[in-house]
């Protein structure tokens, strides 16, 4: 009785945002999760932005549409679906995933939503519970599961402290200097490694 909790963007997809700053030129939408720890600012932040440069949903969308997971991430996660189950926690939001979820074979993912005006607009976001990768993996573990959840970013963290194992995947400089208990891995090799080497060491 084994789940493995993956984030999705920086660990099997590129960073959505990041992927439209780049396209759009907006060089404000660059910040993420890994540069900022509080998620409810750095969301109004974003949504200030794209008021500010009138770029809608769909905008949003169609970049998303051009995007392809990350180089080996679904070998990694049809490999690791052979042995465990696999959750996707991810601070996304459901009306970006479908396209890279399609590409990723339908793993089941948990993440929030975006509400849109009339015009496409995005005017707010819902989360679908607070800190909801922490209390997803609480809750596995409730039903008596074994967790290694593996994520890049501050706001993976909170997961990796309630799962049995935390596994820092590709993560910047700043967010290993400030979690330095958890290992650190660079290529899905080494996170499979990790991943198998979490569950021995809790009996699995």
């Amino acid at each position: 009785m084994q789940i493995v909790c993956l984030d999705l963007e920086g660990v099997l997809v590129p960073e959505i945002w990041i992927e439209f700053a780049n396209k759009t030129g907006i060089d404000e939408l660059r910040r993420t999760t890994r540069d900022e720890p509080d998620y409810d600012r750095l969301m109004r932040y974003r949504l200030d932005i794209l008021a500010k440069h009138r770029h809608g949903l769909a905008d949003i969308q169609q970049v998303i549409g051009s995007l392809s997971p990350m180089p080996g991430a679904r070998d990694f996660l049809d490999g690791l679906r052979e042995h465990y189950q696999v959750v996707i926690l991810s601070d996304t939001f459901y009306e970006f995933a479908k396209p890279l979820m399609r590409q990723l074979g339908w793993p089941t993912l948990f993440c929030h939503s975006l509400e849109a005006d009339a015009e496409g607009v995005v005017v707010d976001y819902h989360l679908r519970m607070p800190d909801q990768k922490r209390e997803a993996v609480r809750r596995f573990k409730e039903l008596n599961f074994q967790v290694v959840a593996a994520g890049d970013s501050y706001n993976d963290t909170a997961m990796l402290g309630e799962a049995h194992g935390g596994i820092l995947f590709r993560p910047p400089e700043n967010v290993v200097r400030e979690f330095p208990q958890y290992p650190v891995t660079r290529d899905y090799d080494a996170l499979r490694v990790e991943i198998d080497r979490a569950f021995a060491a809790i009996g699995g």
